[in-house]
């Protein structure tokens, strides 16, 4: 999950530090058009998710009917889905202006978007079968096909954005035909390998296309829609972000999306643990054992916590060469390494609370936990990001002091409900028991 986490991310790592070579301004329009096209896909994201703590209890209890019932029908969310999620996309063309994003910045930005488009339907299939994979704790061909998906990424964004074999040149743009493209190779290869594999063959996934079971997409969407509430409150606080960077020209946004950049690929790695112990305490609960999927949720908290401090140390001591990685322009390398330092500050917090997340989930614990994603981002974090850095003009720097407020606070507030949750989970598993 880890190596698939950070090869999903690299695509991102890879557009932006190719795009970055191309000057401040494709950096920028790629950095809004991501931002963008982030807050439609993190709604898609968070409700495919339920399908795998479903999958993680089912698979638990060895039901084998109810892990192919929760993934046949997780397809027709996925239709849906792509449907109003690619409507939303295509109005870039009016939104971004509407938002006030500098123009020398909206065609590249808007293209982005258009391209990446192309590519939501497949992400979303894929989305489904790997969630469905994960629930039964089979995360090895993501690791795969993911890995393989970032070096066709590298070599498309290469491709389409210089002009190579008879290709139009289209700079940052050609990093979203070239993904849009690498997420329907994707999605190819995991239908092949779910269809073929005998890991799966018991389930018969593909037997037949079942007609949409109302009880059972309500059930996912009981539990999908708080998951994309939260992802929605914290990925759209950082859209927002960067929208507002966006305002504020080329160069900040430009040094924010590096900053932003990286921070995202370390955070790959408390995502892995929290999703492996979202599963784990998922099949422990399956099997009925409430004190030890307790304990294995404050443990993958825990990790999620000093794997981050490791990461926030790394971005302290390198910062400067990090920036470098990504441009050459001496005034976004200066702000970008700035806010680098503030990306180090978040990374406990953030590892906090996207462990404690990934726990709650196991529990099947996410409507309150979506209530305290948007007190803790906007009546919180967001405010003081507008206020610091619009209002009262302090620049990127206070946008991002907003930014770590809310995501200290929902850390806090996560844990303590992951504690006393679990607690009465127990003593009431005691009770009967006894």
């Amino acid at each position: 999950m880890l190596v698939n986490n950070l090869s999903v991310t690299g695509m991102s790592f890879a557009d932006t530090v190719m795009a970055g070579q191309l000057g401040a301004t494709d950096l920028a329009g790629l950095a809004i058009g991501a931002a963008y096209y982030n807050l439609f896909m993190f709604i898609g994201l968070g409700l495919l998710m339920a399908v795998s703590p479903a999958i993680a209890h089912a698979y638990g209890a060895d039901n084998t009917e109810a892990v192919s019932r929760y993934a046949r029908q997780s397809w027709w969310l996925t239709l849906a889905l792509s449907a109003t999620l690619i409507v939303g996309l295509v109005q870039a063309h009016w939104a971004l202006p509407a938002i006030g994003i500098a123009p020398d910045i909206l065609p590249v930005a808007v293209g982005y978007v258009k391209a990446m488009a192309w590519g939501m339907p497949a992400i979303m299939a894929f989305f489904a079968l790997r969630f469905a994979s994960e629930g039964m704790g089979n995360t090895k061909p993501i690791m795969y096909i993911a890995f393989v998906g970032l070096l066709l990424n590298v070599a498309g964004n290469w491709i389409f954005m210089y002009g190579k074999f008879g290709m139009p040149r289209l700079g940052a743009i050609g990093c979203g035909v070239a993904t849009a493209i690498t997420q329907w190779l994707m999605l190819g290869a995991m239908l092949a390998y779910t269809k073929l594999h005998r890991a799966y063959a018991h389930f018969h996934f593909f037997r037949r296309l079942e007609r949409p079971h109302l009880k059972v997409i309500g059930e996912l969407l009981r539990l999908g829609l708080p998951i994309a509430g939260s992802i929605l409150a914290e990925g759209g606080l950082f859209v927002a972000a960067a929208l507002i960077m966006g305002v504020m020209g080329a160069t900040t946004a430009g040094a924010h999306q590096i900053a932003l950049n990286f921070a995202a690929f370390t955070f790959m790695i408390p995502l892995s643990i929290s999703s492996a112990t979202t599963i784990h305490v998922g099949h422990t609960l399956g099997r009925g054992d409430a004190h030890a999927a307790r304990a294995a949720g404050i443990t993958g908290i825990f990790m999620c916590f000093w794997v981050m401090a490791v990461c926030a140390c790394g971005i302290v001591v390198w910062n400067e060469q990090i920036a470098a990685m990504y441009t050459n322009d001496t005034t976004v390398h200066a702000l970008a390494s700035q806010l680098l330092l503030l990306a180090a500050v978040f990374q406990m917090s953030d590892g906090v609370q996207v462990g404690a997340s990934g726990a709650l989930r196991g529990f099947k614990d996410t409507a309150i936990p979506m209530v305290m994603c948007l007190f803790s981002y906007w009546v919180i974090g967001f405010p003081l990001a507008y206020i610091g850095g619009v209002w009262q003009m302090g620049g990127p720097v206070y946008v991002w002091i907003g930014l770590i407020a809310g995501l200290s606070i929902n850390a806090f507030l996560l844990v303590t409900r992951y504690l006393r949750r679990t607690r009465r989970f127990t003593v009431a598993a005691s009770v009967a028991d006894a």
